[in-house]
This record gives C-alpha cells, structure tokens and sequence, in this order.
C-alpha cells in the first residue's frame, strides 16, 4: 500500500485488492514540471503529453509509488469513470432566426465542431455534403488498436480522405470500421451540426455547414461508460487539429461523473480550464441528468449532534461508491449499518483506511486530506459484494458532529446511469447535483428545460448559489423530446442534458463564425461567448437569477446576436 498524502483516496482500495499486481498498468493523470518525459523512461511508462503542465502515464502498478517521489511531479490523480447523460428546437431558442439569410445568415461555415462521445454514424447523409463527401475533418476511435494519432497510445485516426473513401465503397466498415453503437454521439452531432440531407428530415441542426472532429471514447467491455483521461485525451486532440486546419472550435461534452468534489478543482476540471483558454475555442458540457436522482445529500451538523443518513441500495448492485465531502477543520465519526441491523461500529477519523466485512459486503471506509488543489476532505466509502451483489435494501450512515467549526458534509452516490433511481438517498438534497466537469470553471454548462410546457426538465442537474463566483449551470436549453439524427439512419427523439448542451455548442460555432470568420469581433471565443449568452437568456420576471435551476436563464441566440451587434457598434467591447 502506498502511504503518500497526495494520492486520492479512491486509489487505494484499487491498490490493496487482490486481483491487481505489481505488473498490472493503469493510467494517472500527472501535473507536472520539467523533463517529464525522462521520468517516464525511467520508469518504463508510457508518456501522452498533454501540455506543458499536464500528462497522462500509463505505468506499472509496482513503479507508480516511485512517480511520487521526482521533484518533476507535482501531483498525481487516477482517473474517474464517466458515462452519458441520455433518457430515452431551434424556435424556442431563437436560432432559426439567427440562421435566416434575411437575418444575419450564420450557418457554422469554417468552423469546426468537436464532438467528444460514443462516435458518429458516418455515413448518416446528415454529415455529408451534398455531394457525398464527408463534413468530418478527423474521427479518432478510442476503441479501435491499430493507428493512434502522433503522441498518443491507443486507438486509430481516420482523415476525411480516409471516411470519404468508405463512403464510396458499397462497404464502407470494411474501410473505416467505426460505429456508434450506443447512438448517442450520432444523437449530439445531429443536433449540434446535421444538415438535414435526408430527403425525410424536419429540420437542420444548429450549425449545419460547420466541420466536424470527432473523438469516439474508448473503454473497453462497456460501452456507456468512459474515463476522465479518455476525455483529457479527446479534449487536447480536438483542440490540436483545429489548430492545425486553423479553425475555430466549439467543443461538446455529454458525459459526467458523481465521483469528486463538486467545485472544480479536480486536475480532470483543471486541465479543461487550460484548454479552453488555448485557442480560438469554447467548451460546453451537459449538467447531468441527477436533479431527481435523489444521489445527493447535504447537512448542516452542530456540535455534538447525530445525523442519520437513510440510502438504499437495488438488487444486483455489485460495487457502489458514497463519497462524502466536508470542511477539514470539522471532525466527524461514521458508522455503517445493513438491512440486517449488522453495524462497523464507529469509524475512527484518525486511520486511513479501514475495511470491513457486512453482510457478505466489503466496505472499505478511507479518509483523505487536504492537497495543494484542495483545502475539503474526502471520506470514500466503497461497497463491494463478495461473490454476489450487494443486499438490497435500506442502509443507514451514522453521521456525528464531534468537533465541529462549519458543520456542512455532502455526500453523493453514483449517476443515475450507473446504479438506477432504486438507489437513492430517502431524504435527498436537488441542489449541487450537476456532474463533473460541468463544474469546471472555464466550461459552458447547460441545463435542460422543456421547450414546450416552459418549464425546467425535473431531471436537469442543479447547482447551488452559496457562491456568487461559481455559478452553475450557465443556462438551459432544449432537454425533453427533442429529434435529432439516429444511428443507423433516419431520425429519432431523445430526452436529456447530453441533447440539451449540443444546441449551445452549435450557438457558440455561428457566434464565432459572425465574430473570427466575418471579422466582427475578433475575441469572441472562450469566456466572452459565455458572457454574451449569459446577458443574452431568456429570463422569467417571476423568478431570482443567477438561478440553480436556470443559471442565467434560457438560451436565446437571436437576443445574444443583437447584444453583440450593439456592443461592437458603440465600441464598448474594446474599450
């Protein structure tokens, strides 16, 4: 076992099992300074450099306590698991004015928009031009070995000469074998940039003539769920050949995690945050689908007082996450108690990590400290069925208050996609419920609302508005039936965040078209489209805004497009 303060605490359960060796990889996500690469030379790891600050090692498990100790490493961080946000129209966001030639006549044209998902189906019509040739520029596919794009380990790129020789082809898998077998990439792009070719299609999508770069997530033997370095990979690519075909790019994220601190100061949250300030780019990202998923639980503990915290578990769980964050100057005892009354006893705050086995469950308790990113506390609890999955039923966390100066804990379960609604918290809080990294500073985060009845979608993520600087979501946006295209051909509806954030991501592509491309506004990029469509939403008079159901309001394109106008006109954007 590794004893080093700095590691996140969800490492050592991994690190202590039995059915891992000193041989076994895995990835780190590695902050860093100097000649990183010589440490991973020494070290026999795999080195992706992201930035000049940021890398990703793929190193044995048994030379991974020797990472810690070079002066180049400044932090280390193990990857997450992410999964996407999916449950099952350009008017009401005032887009299909702002696509009018009558009216300013943004189509997306010379800009590029990344789509960072389960893949595309390439040979929907609704990314090809008209005359058949494909609007992808790049298609890395995670998941498929053989060609890697330069600098990185896995996966095969596929160029545009590339897709548009397979769609020549009666056979065109046989040429580029990429698919979207879960469909939900095909869903986003469609959305975000379809061009309506199919002779049956109702309407384009928000940018329908800008490119595409696609990065299909690679994790292999589940194909809903991925990595953060997956996502870091996907991000620094994109970014790298917008830059080469220098082309602006808007960027799209519908996938999240439940396992973190909510505040974004995650390295994974981090690096997003240098990215989007890299180049000529804006990044969105989907709120989670957890508003009603009742995985979040907050209380406000006094001195000397027991909260107990009632969650259940459904059948055939295997393992189950709970992680719990609180002020370290607060110290706090838990205790863990079965549907069968069976109890840990009180866990002691003073060891590290402590096992237990309840029920036929191991339960692996493990309290964290403070790094240099972050001055909370994480206590992990991890659950995990021996031979079989989990009892189901009605669980108890025993929370006392034995030295407290704050007082405030959260605590959040697993997304709604990895563990079902039948696992829950009995008195759950909907607020601070956006999944990570829609918590990252720098990001766009959109909520999802219905079009239609005008009101917000139950499941959208919330955020909380203890902080007036960090303000999440931005905005809302189309969440609920929303038609868009489907793999394998011919269009569907769809229902959720990760369909809600693509019609913002495709907003920031015409927005950047009419600023970089049209030359009226050349810093409109980063955290200057996010402000103009901050100021641009729709708001309700009955309602208090910044919200932590509608962030900033509604997503209105048409108002944010003749804010921009006025602005550039009277000079006040560069004065």
């Amino acid at each position: 076992m590794i004893h080093s303060p700095f590691i996140p605490i969800d490492q050592l359960t991994r690190f202590e099992s039995d059915q891992y060796s000193d041989e076994d990889l895995l990835e780190v996500i590695v902050k860093y300074s100097g000649d990183i690469m010589q440490v991973g030379k020494e070290l026999d790891a795999f080195v992706e450099i992201l930035d000049p600050n940021y890398a990703i090692f793929t190193i044995s498990l048994g030379n991974l306590a020797k990472l810690y100790s070079y002066n180049q490493v400044e932090y280390i961080e193990l990857p997450k698991n992410l999964t996407y946000f999916l449950r099952e129209n350009l008017n009401s966001s005032c887009i299909s004015q702002v696509q009018r030639p009558t009216s300013f006549g943004l189509t997306g044209n010379g800009i590029a928009i990344g789509i960072i998902d389960s893949g595309i189906d390439y040979t929907h019509p609704d990314f090809q031009n008209q005359d058949g040739t494909t609007r992808i520029l790049f298609l890395w596919d995670q998941s498929i070995d053989g060609n890697p794009p330069e600098g990185f380990r896995n996966g095969s790129e596929y160029t545009k000469a590339q897709i548009d020789e397979a769609l020549a082809s009666d056979t065109p898998y046989t040429h580029v074998p990429s698919v979207d077998s879960v469909g939900h990439g095909t869903a986003v792009a469609g959305i975000a940039a379809g061009n309506g070719n199919s002779s049956d299609a109702v309407e384009k999508g928000v940018a329908p003539n800008a490119s595409l770069i696609v990065v299909k997530l690679g994790h292999r033997g589940s194909p809903s769920f991925t990595r953060t370095t997956e996502i870091m990979r996907a991000v620094k690519y994109i970014s790298d050949k917008a830059q080469e075909v220098n082309m602006p790019v808007s960027m799209n994220i519908s996938y999240g995690t439940n396992n973190g601190s909510h505040d974004g100061n995650s390295l994974f949250e981090s690096y997003i945050d240098d990215v989007s300030v890299r180049w000529r780019s804006s990044i969105c990202v989907a709120s989670g689908n957890e508003g009603s998923s009742a995985h979040h639980y907050s209380k406000l503990l006094t001195q000397g007082a027991t909260d107990t915290v009632e969650f259940s578990i459904s059948e055939n769980i295997q393992s189950l996450y709970m992680t719990i964050w609180k002020n370290f100057v607060d110290t706090m005892t838990f205790e863990v108690i079965s549907p069968s009354g069976k109890s840990t006893g009180v866990i002691s705050p003073l060891q590290r990590v402590t096992r237990f086995t309840l029920d036929n469950v191991l339960v692996s308790v493990l309290y964290g400290q403070p790094t240099h990113y972050n001055s909370s506390q994480e206590i992990y609890i991890l659950f995990r069925g021996v031979n079989k999955p989990i009892p189901g039923g009605l669980w108890n966390l025993v929370v006392k208050g034995t030295q407290i100066t704050y007082g405030l804990f959260d605590i959040w379960l697993p997304t709604l996609e990895e563990v079902t609604q039948y696992t829950n918290f009995l008195r759950p809080a909907v607020t601070n419920t956006i999944t990570i990294p829609a918590t990252a500073f720098k990001v766009i985060s959109v909520g999802g609302y219905n079009s239609v009845l005008k009101s917000i979608a139950d499941f959208s993520g919330q955020g909380t508005i203890r902080n007036i600087d960090f303000i999440k979501p931005d905005l809302v946006a189309p969440a609920v039936n929303i038609l868009t295209t489907r793999a394998g051909g011919g269009y569907d509806t769809f229902t959720g965040t990760s369909v809600a954030a693509p019609f913002v991501t495709g907003s920031a592509a015409l927005m950047m078209e009419w600023g970089l491309l049209r030359g009226n506004d050349p810093f409109l990029y980063g955290q200057r489209i996010k402000a103009f469509l901050w100021k641009g939403a729709e708001r309700s008079s009955t309602l208090t805004y910044p919200n932590p159901m509608w962030g900033y309001g509604s997503l209105s394109l048409c108002n944010t497009m003749d804010l921009l106008v006025e602005y550039n006109q009277t000079g006040i954007a560069f004065s």
